[in-house]
C-alpha cells in the first residue's frame, strides 16, 4: 500500500513535497527511500552517440570490412582483382633463404688471375664476339627454370588474363611483335654506336623504335668508350654462356649495359625483376674470358618506353653488384641441381 501510495504521487507535479509531511505508519518516510524514488522517475534516458551516426554513408565501409577474407587467394580470385588493380605488386620481396644462404661453389666476380692487356690503336672498335652453340645452358635459360613459386604464378596469371582478352592467337601474336620492337631498338642502338647515328634516327623516325630512341636520348649523352656491342661471353669456370647487349662507359665508369623495354614505368631497381641478376651473370662471364683484355665492376639496367618518356637507368656499383653476384650463383646451383 505504501509503494503504490508513493507511485500515485511521484506521477503528479508538485505533490513530491507533500510526501515531507505526511506520516506513515506513524513516522516520517526515511529520506533516502524519497530520494531514490525520486531519481528512478526523474531521470531521463541516456542517449546513444551511435545512433547519430549516418548508416546509410559507411554502410560500404563496413560491408568491405567484415567481408575481408584472410584465405590464401588463387588464380580466379586475383584475376577479378585485377579489374580494380593495376598489375602486380610494385616491390619484388627476395626470400628470406636467399639473403642468408651462401653458394657452395663460390666464384669471385672480379678474376684476380686475369691479365688486364695495355689498350690497343685499334680499341676503338667494339668487340662482337658471335655466341658459340655449346651444351652450356644461357643466363637466360637458367633464370627461367629457376623462377620462385611466387614469379612462376604471376607469370601464369599474367598469361592467362592476357589471353582471354586477346585470344591465343592474338596473345601469340603481342608477344611476337614485343621481341621484334626488342630487336629492332637493339639494332637501332648498335647503329648508333657504330658511328651511323644520323642514319638510324632518320630510319627511326617513322618505325616502331622512334619512341624507345626518344626515350634513353639523355641517357645516351652520359655512355662512352664503347667497347662490345651483342656479343658473346662464357664463364669457363662456371660453365654458362649468354649474350651481353653492351659494354661501355656510363658517367666514365665500365658497365655492362642491358637494354630493356617496357609498357609500364620501372622507376626502381627492384622493378626489373631477375634483370640485376642478368647483369651480375653478363659481369662475372667478361671477367672470367679470355677473349675480353678488360674487367667489369659496374652495371646498367636502363629501361625504355615506347611512347617516348624520359628512360629510367638503374645504376648498380660494385658491391651492388656483388650482392646479385652471389643470389645470381645460388639459382645457377639450382639449375644444376635440378639437371
Amino acid at each position: 500500500v505504501r509503494m503504490q501510495f508513493l507511485q500515485i504521487l511521484s506521477r503528479k507535479l508538485g505533490s513530491l513535497e507533500l510526501l515531507f509531511q505526511i506520516p506513515f505508519c506513524q513516522k516520517q518516510f526515511p529520506h533516502t527511500c524519497l530520494s531514490t524514488s525520486v531519481c528512478v522517475y526523474s531521470k531521463k534516458k541516456k542517449g546513444n552517440s551511435y545512433e547519430q551516426v549516418d548508416q546509410e554513408k559507411y554502410k560500404n565501409l563496413v560491408h568491405s570490412v567484415t567481408s575481408y577474407k584472410t584465405s590464401a587467394q588463387t588464380p580466379e580470385t586475383i584475376l577479378e582483382e585485377d579489374n580494380w588493380l593495376y598489375g602486380p605488386p610494385a616491390k619484388h620481396r627476395t626470400p628470406v633463404k636467399a639473403r642468408t644462404k651462401t653458394p657452395k661453389n663460390w666464384v669471385p666476380l672480379i678474376n684476380p688471375s686475369k691479365r688486364i692487356l695495355p689498350v690497343s690503336s685499334d680499341s676503338n672498335t667494339p668487340m662482337k664476339i658471335g655466341l658459340q652453340r655449346t651444351k652450356m645452358p644461357s643466363v637466360t635459360r637458367i633464370l627461367q627454370q629457376t623462377l620462385s613459386p611466387q614469379q612462376v604464378f604471376y607469370l601464369e596469371r599474367w598469361k592467362q588474363k592476357m589471353t582471354e582478352e586477346l585470344g591465343k592467337e592474338g596473345f601469340e601474336e603481342y608477344t611476337k611483335n614485343l621481341f621484334l620492337q626488342g630487336e629492332l631498338f637493339h639494332s637501332a642502338l648498335e647503329s648508333i654506336f657504330l658511328s651511323e647515328e644520323m642514319a638510324a634516327r632518320d630510319q627511326g623516325e617513322d618505325d616502331v623504335v622512334a619512341g624507345y630512341l626518344s626515350s634513353v636520348e639523355h641517357v645516351l649523352e652520359d655512355i662512352s668508350e664503347v667497347k662490345a656491342l651483342e656479343s658473346g661471353v662464357h664463364h669457363e669456370t662456371l660453365q654458362y654462356l649468354g649474350l651481353v647487349d653492351c659494354v661501355a662507359k656510363y658517367r666514365g665508369r665500365l658497365c655492362v649495359i642491358d637494354w630493356k623495354t617496357s609498357e609500364k614505368p620501372k622507376p626502381f631497381l627492384q622493378n626489373t625483376y631477375d634483370n640485376p641478376l642478368q647483369v651480375a651473370a653478363y659481369i662475372g662471364a667478361i671477367n672470367h674470358d679470355v677473349n675480353y683484355d678488360f674487367q667489369v665492376h659496374c652495371g646498367l639496367i636502363v629501361v625504355a618506353y615506347k611512347n617516348g618518356s624520359p628512360a629510367h637507368p638503374h645504376f648498380m656499383d660494385p658491391d651492388l653488384c656483388s650482392q646479385y653476384w652471389n643470389k645470381w650463383l645460388l639459382r645457377l646451383e639450382e639449375y644444376m641441381d635440378k639437371n
